[in-house]
């Protein structure tokens, strides 16, 4: 860290709102909090909120993402680390203690390359989101590790999901509805992408899957409501496993290599939108 870099961090945490809200943002950990909530806990209102938020964002001491349609808004401890770090560096007697006590501060990669973990949500994990690990651990080959999970897990996938999985050449022997706790803590594998299936999942406050995986929505019907004779609704769960399919190539296909993570997630916000879908590329 330069010198002007360290008087820009100070300068943001040098207000009492803002120096509330790190400590805030700290405490909770990398799930973060909404913009709402926050403006909750401080009694502030969101227009000040947004001032403070961007303050501290500019000068890296925080980070915001996109979860479903809300903006979360968590602690970038680095960047407080970095700032101790220079603080500390041996320029007087004492000094080197306390440099002692701070591990190194691995780079933050502004590339993202394989193999990639990703994690497919839904409400209980019967449907969409065991179909989509399905597909991506078909065609995502030794590039990616698919996961899936739900909020309230089904007891198991819903007979005609897996079904039709198997008719269309996909192994489900593995597959099963779990708990997205399961993939919580210290052994639990890092996620570097999460994606929501649903809007239920929206609004709820996602666990701490470790790290700062990249977050994206792809919303779409669930088969636990399609209705009409036996025909019509495979017919459906024909067109959500094109959907998901399509949706999946087009993000295995991605140029990782050349994508920092602020443009993955735009490009995960537009498969989730139809835009790629629909012919933007």
């Amino acid at each position: 860290m330069e010198l002007t870099d360290a008087v820009a961090t100070l300068a943001a945490l040098a207000q009492e709102t803002r120096l509330e809200l790190i400590r805030m943002l700290l405490a909770v950990g990398p799930t973060g909090l909404g913009a709402g909530e926050i403006a909750t806990r401080l009694g502030v209102a969101p227009s000040t909120l947004s001032f403070h938020l961007a303050t501290l964002e500019r000068a890296g001491l925080t980070q915001s993402t996109r979860q479903g349609r809300q903006i979360v808004h968590a602690a970038r401890v680095e960047g407080l680390r970095r700032l101790l770090v220079f603080l500390t560096e041996t320029r007087g007697a004492g000094l080197s203690a306390l440099t002692g006590l701070l591990a190194p501060i691995p780079e933050e990669p502004s590339v993202m390359t394989p193999a990639f973990n990703v994690m497919f949500l839904c409400t209980q994990n019967s449907a969409r989101s065991i179909m989509a690990e399905a597909i991506l651990t078909k065609i995502g080959g030794s590039r990616f590790r698919a996961y899936s999970a739900g909020s309230e897990p089904a007891s198991a996938p819903r007979p005609a999901v897996l079904e039709k999985l198997r008719a269309l050449g996909h192994d489900t022997q593995a597959l099963h509805s779990k708990s997205w706790h399961d993939f919580t803590g210290p052994n639990a594998p890092r996620m570097d992408f999460v994606i929501t299936l649903c809007d239920i999942v929206e609004g709820q406050v996602c666990p701490d899957f470790g790290g700062l995986p990249v977050t994206g929505a792809w919303p779409l019907p669930d088969p636990a409501k399609f209705t009409g004779p036996p025909a019509e609704q495979s017919a459906l769960l024909n067109e959500l496993y094109a959907s998901l399919r399509r949706r999946i190539e087009i993000f295995t296909a991605l140029p990782f290599a050349s994508l920092d993570r602020l443009a993955m997630k735009a490009r995960l916000d537009e498969i989730g939108d139809g835009l790629v879908l629909a012919g933007r590329h």
